[in-house]
């Protein structure tokens, strides 16, 4: 396990499956958490009462990602609040599907404002309150760098920005002691994608292990950026996906 204690991170979307992964996790690590939600009132609360159960301060914050003042208003509260700021997970997410001729202006803006928009606004806030040691690391999606099907070119579009950001910010913070990076998950194992779902075998058998992972092993994998193990560490896309683009 990675040590975060005294450490503060914000993990936006992360009121259920791998961003509430990820809250718990860093929160066993030793870190206080505040994450962000946009409707799921109950999840929040369960998720926030879940990281103080491990000792750790918890925060949730209401926030569209698709509103950039939100995300950046997220982010100074967060530093605001917990008294500092050195993790910024960028989790929330979407995942627009159909066929590629039917996609329109407001799902396209949506989808790049909460992928991309909003990762932007939140590194650029967040970069404000983070000395040596901050830790700016993107969810992002296997996806992005094999779209593999039909009817994902925009999911795929807006994840494989993540990759060029983090690249270019790399660059940007390192002078500063701060690491960014992006984690691009495959088949993970949750509500919205579950592991006995209709599309699960098919899923699986694109994989080299023959299996989904679960949110607690992409939550391991961000653990291990945000600690000293990922000191040096940055500009990396990181893929946890059971080898499905192997």
């Amino acid at each position: 396990m990675s040590d975060l204690t005294g450490r503060v991170a914000l993990v936006t979307g992360g009121s259920r499956g791998i961003g509430a992964a990820i809250a718990l996790r860093l929160a066993a690590d030793g870190a206080d958490v505040a994450i962000t939600y946009l409707t799921a009132d109950d999840r929040a609360a369960a998720v926030v009462a879940a990281i103080e159960r491990t000792g750790r301060r918890g925060l949730a914050l209401r926030a569209d990602s698709a509103d950039t003042a939100a995300v950046a208003r997220a982010v100074d509260d967060t530093a605001a609040r917990l008294g500092r700021l050195d993790v910024l997970v960028n989790n929330a997410g979407v995942f627009p599907y159909g066929p590629f001729e039917e996609v329109g202006r407001d799902e396209l803006d949506r989808v790049l404002a909460i992928h991309v928009g909003a990762a932007f606004t939140a590194a650029q806030a967040a970069s404000r309150h983070m000395g040596p040691g901050g830790r700016i690391i993107s969810i992002g999606s296997n996806l992005a760098e094999r779209a593999g099907q039909p009817g994902i070119a925009l999911y795929s579009m807006s994840k494989a920005a993540l990759t060029g950001l983090s690249r270019g910010l790399a660059h940007d913070l390192g002078p500063r002691g701060i690491t960014v990076n992006v984690v691009h998950p495959g088949s993970t194992d949750t509500d919205m994608n579950p592991a006995d779902g209709p599309d699960a075998d098919a899923q699986r058998a694109r994989t080299a292990l023959g299996a989904f992972q679960t949110a607690d092993d992409v939550a391991a994998t961000v653990a291990h950026l945000a600690g000293e193990g990922g000191r040096t560490i940055t500009g990396a896309a990181l893929l946890v996906d059971s080898g499905a683009n192997a």
